[in-house]
Protein backbone atom coordinates (compact mmCIF):
# COMPACT_ATOMS: atom_id res chain seq x y z
CA UNK A 1 0.00 0.00 0.00
CA UNK A 2 2.52 1.87 0.72
CA UNK A 3 4.01 2.00 -2.95
CA UNK A 4 0.34 3.58 -4.00
CA UNK A 5 0.69 6.92 -2.47
CA UNK A 6 3.65 8.43 -3.92
CA UNK A 7 1.89 7.69 -6.76
CA UNK A 8 -1.61 8.78 -5.55
CA UNK A 9 0.11 11.89 -4.70
CA UNK A 10 1.68 12.78 -8.18
CA UNK A 11 -1.36 11.67 -10.04
CA UNK A 12 -3.69 14.32 -7.56
CA UNK A 13 -1.34 16.87 -8.25
CA UNK A 14 -1.54 16.53 -11.84
CA UNK A 15 -5.44 16.32 -12.37
CA UNK A 16 -4.93 19.44 -10.22
CA UNK A 17 -2.70 21.07 -12.85
CA UNK A 18 -4.76 19.99 -15.60
CA UNK A 19 -7.73 21.05 -13.95
CA UNK A 20 -6.63 24.63 -13.71
CA UNK A 21 -5.20 24.59 -16.70
CA UNK A 22 -8.74 23.80 -18.23
CA UNK A 23 -10.04 26.49 -16.02
CA UNK A 24 -7.70 29.09 -17.92
CA UNK A 25 -8.46 27.94 -21.14
CA UNK A 26 -12.48 27.43 -20.64
CA UNK A 27 -12.12 31.08 -19.45
CA UNK A 28 -9.99 32.69 -21.77
CA UNK A 29 -11.97 30.94 -24.98
CA UNK A 30 -15.54 30.58 -24.13
CA UNK A 31 -15.62 33.61 -21.30
CA UNK A 32 -14.02 36.41 -22.66
CA UNK A 33 -14.36 35.37 -26.46
CA UNK A 34 -18.10 34.31 -26.15
CA UNK A 35 -19.65 34.72 -22.82
CA UNK A 36 -18.33 38.09 -21.30
CA UNK A 37 -17.76 39.63 -24.56
CA UNK A 38 -20.26 42.61 -23.71
CA UNK A 39 -19.18 43.40 -20.66
CA UNK A 40 -15.54 43.92 -21.99
CA UNK A 41 -16.14 45.71 -25.37
CA UNK A 42 -15.76 49.05 -23.85
CA UNK A 43 -12.26 48.01 -24.04
CA UNK A 44 -10.45 49.25 -27.60
CA UNK A 45 -7.26 47.06 -28.42
CA UNK A 46 -6.08 47.80 -31.96
CA UNK A 47 -9.02 49.76 -33.05
CA UNK A 48 -11.48 46.88 -32.26
CA UNK A 49 -13.01 45.14 -28.86
CA UNK A 50 -10.88 43.69 -26.20
CA UNK A 51 -13.59 40.55 -26.48
CA UNK A 52 -12.76 40.47 -30.23
CA UNK A 53 -9.30 40.58 -29.57
CA UNK A 54 -9.60 37.57 -27.16
CA UNK A 55 -11.68 35.68 -30.00
CA UNK A 56 -9.16 36.15 -32.60
CA UNK A 57 -5.46 36.66 -30.92
CA UNK A 58 -5.38 36.91 -27.39
CA UNK A 59 -7.06 32.97 -26.67
CA UNK A 60 -3.99 31.74 -28.67
CA UNK A 61 -1.20 34.07 -26.76
CA UNK A 62 -2.94 32.79 -23.74
CA UNK A 63 -2.32 28.88 -24.94
CA UNK A 64 1.45 29.46 -25.84
CA UNK A 65 1.56 30.55 -22.35
CA UNK A 66 -0.59 27.67 -20.87
CA UNK A 67 1.71 25.14 -22.81
CA UNK A 68 5.12 26.57 -21.56
CA UNK A 69 3.58 26.97 -17.61
CA UNK A 70 2.34 23.47 -18.07
CA UNK A 71 5.77 22.28 -19.00
CA UNK A 72 7.44 24.02 -16.29
CA UNK A 73 5.14 22.83 -14.13
CA UNK A 74 5.38 19.31 -14.65
CA UNK A 75 8.89 19.30 -14.75
CA UNK A 76 8.95 20.81 -11.48
CA UNK A 77 6.28 18.02 -10.44
CA UNK A 78 8.54 15.44 -11.51
CA UNK A 79 11.53 16.34 -9.95
CA UNK A 80 9.18 16.81 -6.39
CA UNK A 81 8.27 13.07 -6.81
CA UNK A 82 11.61 11.86 -8.48
CA UNK A 83 10.43 10.94 -11.83
CA UNK A 84 12.04 12.91 -14.10
CA UNK A 85 13.23 11.74 -17.12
Amino acid sequence: MSDKQPSNAYWEANVRIIGFSLAIWALVSYGFGILFRPLISWVKVGGSDLGFWFAQQGSILTFIALIFWYAARMNRLDREHGVQE
